[in-house]
């Protein structure tokens, strides 16, 4: 199926484009009214997660609410270590919780190569639908946790600002930290391969917790299974490939040496110094999502001056981290629009 609008794709592979693709990290999320009625309908943040037809829903509500250049399926990362046999739960206030997590050895045992045709069929049943409905409107973002970020909830057991768990983990016993991250790697290229089958039309890794590493641990723990990824997946399936390592300043020169198409970057790092340590790639970012709760003027002003870093080719717009939840719609929508404004 032809797309309609494929900007985001052509920036992704470094094509001309008449003005810059703009989508939200987020963006299908709780700044929505139209979201929170799903969610409230689905019961729970899991249950939604886990039913295509409402997945599906709330994906494509960006789309026609915001009038973002893509849609990227409602999920979360946590689906990967579910399907590797450590279920998680959601609790209102704290975020993700595990029950059980893997720590040594034995532990690791239980835990397997997902499958992800059978375990994570629900997400492929909601990415086909929504392929369906969107009818090539726009883009559909595919996407998976970067093996590190899995690594720290499956070890940790919750979110954490230090992951001290994790961490501790990789220094006291390398060897099973080594096992756990290229099990985790294997399921993931298994499940990005599936998205593509699915219908997705590129995929993002998010390495949400690479800034709590040294530049030496993230050489060991994180870069080579991500490169991992990149590979099998770009092999297998040809579709452009994002990268964000929140956090991760020090190591975008070597990111940028990963087989992807476009490198993600947060509100800490500079445009024109990642325009030099990343040559040849797109670039995708990097708003600060605090900018959202100024006024409309302020707002203007710097998304026009991120437009103007960055430049208009090549690039991709979006925040440096995920939409806050109490941010106002409106607000969202005229970031949306100035960039499409600003950017003809």
């Amino acid at each position: 199926m032809t797309l309609q609008n494929d900007l985001l794709l052509r920036a992704a592979r470094g094509e001309n484009v008449e003005r810059v693709p703009i989508w939200l990290m987020r963006q299908a999320g709780r700044i929505l009214a139209e979201y929170r009625a799903v969610r409230e309908k689905a019961g729970s943040f899991i249950k939604l997660a886990t039913t295509p037809e409402l997945a599906a829903e709330v994906t494509i509500q960006p789309v026609d609410i915001l009038g973002v250049d893509a849609a990227i399926i409602f999920s979360d990362i946590l689906v990967v270590p579910e399907a590797m046999g450590l279920p998680y739960e959601m609790v209102e206030q704290r975020g993700p919780v595990f029950p059980k997590t893997v720590r040594n050895p034995q532990e690791l045992e239980r835990i397997k190569v997902a499958d992800a045709e059978s375990d994570l069929a629900y997400v492929l049943e909601a990415i086909k639908i929504v392929k369906k409905e969107l009818n090539g409107r726009v883009p559909l973002i595919g996407f998976a946790g970067a093996p590190f970020t899995i690594f720290c909830y499956m070890t940790e057991g919750r979110g954490s600002k230090t992951f001290s768990i994790a961490k501790k983990l990789l220094y006291a016993d390398p060897a099973f930290s080594h096992a756990l991250l290229q099990k985790i790697t294997d399921s993931t290229i298994e499940y990005l391969k599936a998205q593509v089958r699915a219908g997705v039309d590129l995929v993002q890794i998010f390495d949400s917790w690479a800034g709590i590493l040294s530049p030496d641990q993230y050489r060991t723990f994180s870069l080579p299974y991500i490169k991992q990824i990149c590979d099998a997946v770009a092999e297998a399936t040809g579709v452009p490939i994002t990268v964000f390592a929140k956090g991760a300043f020090f190591a975008r020169q070597e990111i940028g040496q990963l087989n992807c198409s476009v490198v993600g970057l947060d509100w800490n790092m500079d445009a024109a110094e990642s325009r030099q340590l990343i040559p040849g790639k797109t670039l995708q970012g990097n708003l600060d999502p605090c900018v959202l709760y100024a006024d409309y003027d302020q707002v203007k002003a710097e998304v026009k001056k991120m437009l103007q870093a960055f430049g208009t080719q090549r690039y991709i717009a979006n925040l440096g981290h995920g939409v806050y939840p109490d941010t106002d719609p409106e607000k969202v929508k005229y970031f949306i629009q100035t960039v499409k404004e600003y950017s003809v």
